[in-house]
């Protein structure tokens, strides 16, 4: 009938369940030194759903930096299974890769990242450039994405003209200029004063309420407080996995964040 074809659905009737983002299944990560093998992932099996904000915590040497390069395919598993959007990322090759890299996923580093010898916009433009974009478009994603991390004075400017804070902003342009539903940031605030980390970390957040999930590999307990999920590393093994109920804000809000009140 004409008017049940018209009602709406109850939320989620008739469709199949939503898988989550990230799976991983018994992930495992092996270096070899010789004739020794070292082990720097051991059996780790999770799932991140989209639009969580997660921190990964532990000492060096956990393995929660080698756990993030499996996620963002900038490295591949000894073993176990990874599935991004329910798609197996561990049975790509190179190319494929690469092009989920650029497609996909953007990144943040602690030191930025950044060419010395090209302006801010065309520092946010390269991903772009691999994914040949033509010009005119490129030209206009960078400088919106720029406006959108209050930098669209600056495009002309190389790195070595911008603060440290104002270089991660550019970063961060850069892993939003390909619109990816997943970022990876790894200690996005470790070469920055606690007043930009702040800046930083609410335009992070600012990305995640718009619905972006966000990876974010930090030693630091303070940085962590502003993720929605925490999980800690020990020995390539995951030793907890907490949600935080009440985030800490970034941005200024009196009631429950008085210490970034302006």
């Amino acid at each position: 009938m004409k008017g049940d074809a018209a009602a709406p659905l109850v939320k989620g009737e008739g469709m199949p369940p939503s898988r989550p983002l990230i799976e991983v299944t018994e992930l495992t990560r092996h270096y070899q030194v010789g004739d020794i093998s070292v082990p720097a992932l051991q059996g780790v099996s999770l799932s991140i759903e989209q639009g969580e904000f997660v921190a990964v915590m532990g000492p060096s040497g956990s393995g929660k930096s080698t756990f993030m390069n499996l996620l963002g395919c900038l490295d591949v598993p000894s073993g176990g299974r990874y599935l991004l959007a329910g798609e197996d990322v561990t049975r790509l090759g190179p190319d494929q890769l690469a092009r989920i890299r650029n497609q996909r996923m953007g990144f943040v580093f602690q030191n930025f990242n950044l060419l010395n010898r090209a302006s801010a916009q065309e520092n946010v433009e390269l991903p772009l450039i691999y994914a040949r974009v033509p010009a005119t478009a490129r030209h206009r994603r960078a400088r919106e994405k720029l406006a959108k991390v209050g930098l669209a004075d600056r495009a002309g400017h190389r790195p070595m003209q911008l603060s440290g804070g104002q270089q991660q902003r550019v970063a961060i342009a850069r892993a939003l200029v390909n619109e990816p539903p997943l970022i990876f940031a790894d200690e996005p605030t470790g070469a920055l004063d606690t007043h930009t980390s702040l800046e930083v970390m609410a335009l992070l957040q600012q990305l995640n309420d718009a619905g972006i999930t966000l990876v974010l590999v930090t030693h630091e307990q303070d940085i962590a407080a502003f993720a929605k999920r925490v999980l800690t590393f020990r020995d390539g093994r995951v030793v907890e996995d907490r949600l935080n109920p009440t985030p800490r804000r970034a941005g200024p809000n009196p009631e429950t964040n008085p210490e970034t009140k302006p």
